[in-house]
């Protein structure tokens, strides 16, 4: 087993325990509850990349499009009309974006590796999207404040990703054999990141959290 990080990616704090072991070890951060993959066993952003390039979500298929309408749903009822939003981590196949405009709202498109214009992140917006990328972030905590810190006042941010699981589940969970999966946040991690970043909060069912700004 590695020596345990210095800190936690997330919060920075290092008061850090070994969490469980397979082909990779995880971390538990005591103070945010963050689970996190070794540093040491990230995949290398080419590898990374390589595993994006065969996900096949198609903005046409309709059971894709429901697993998103449980973001989009509950967002879209919390919007003024006409908003402009942001989807951050859109992937190769922009989907929620389109969701959101057939509803009537302005969305741009980000990702690193696929739409990667950064003066889309220098801008301020109503809302902004990402569903299934906080697991991929290898420092969460800069992503996470560069996301809050683009909403507008009373601006929505809207997540999706697995809830860390009961710890005796954790070893025959599916969410942490993908390799590129390397944070997995509990309920209570993102009650922390509200109380950080003054935000409030709303979990809607085990993959769907939504925050909101101050207004």
């Amino acid at each position: 087993m590695s020596h345990a990080p210095a800190e936690c990616p997330l919060c920075r704090d290092d008061h850090i325990e070994h969490y469980y072991a397979d082909s990779r070890n995880y971390w538990q951060c005591l103070n945010c509850q963050l689970v996190f993959v070794d540093f040491s066993e990230h995949l290398i952003e080419a590898d990374e990349k390589a595993r994006y390039d065969f996900h096949d979500n198609n903005p046409e298929d309709p059971r894709y499009r429901a697993f998103l309408d449980r973001l989009v749903k509950p967002l879209s009822e919390r919007l003024e009309p006409c908003s402009v939003g942001l989807d951050f981590g859109c992937g190769p196949g922009p989907t929620v974006s389109l969701m959101l405009e057939e509803l009537g709202h302005r969305v741009a498109c980000y990702d690193k590796y696929y739409a990667d214009f950064p003066s889309l992140l220098t801008q301020s917006y109503n809302f902004i999207t990402s569903t299934e990328v906080l697991e991929h972030l290898r420092e969460p905590r800069v992503e996470v404040h560069r996301l809050i810190n683009m909403l507008k006042p009373g601006g929505y941010l809207g997540l999706m990703t697995k809830l860390l699981p009961p710890v005796e589940q954790f070893a025959n969970w599916h969410y942490k054999k993908d390799p590129t999966h390397i944070c997995f946040y509990a309920e209570s991690t993102f009650e922390w990141a509200a109380a950080q970043w003054n935000l409030s909060l709303e979990v809607l069912g085990s993959d769907v959290i939504i925050f909101k700004s101050g207004n």
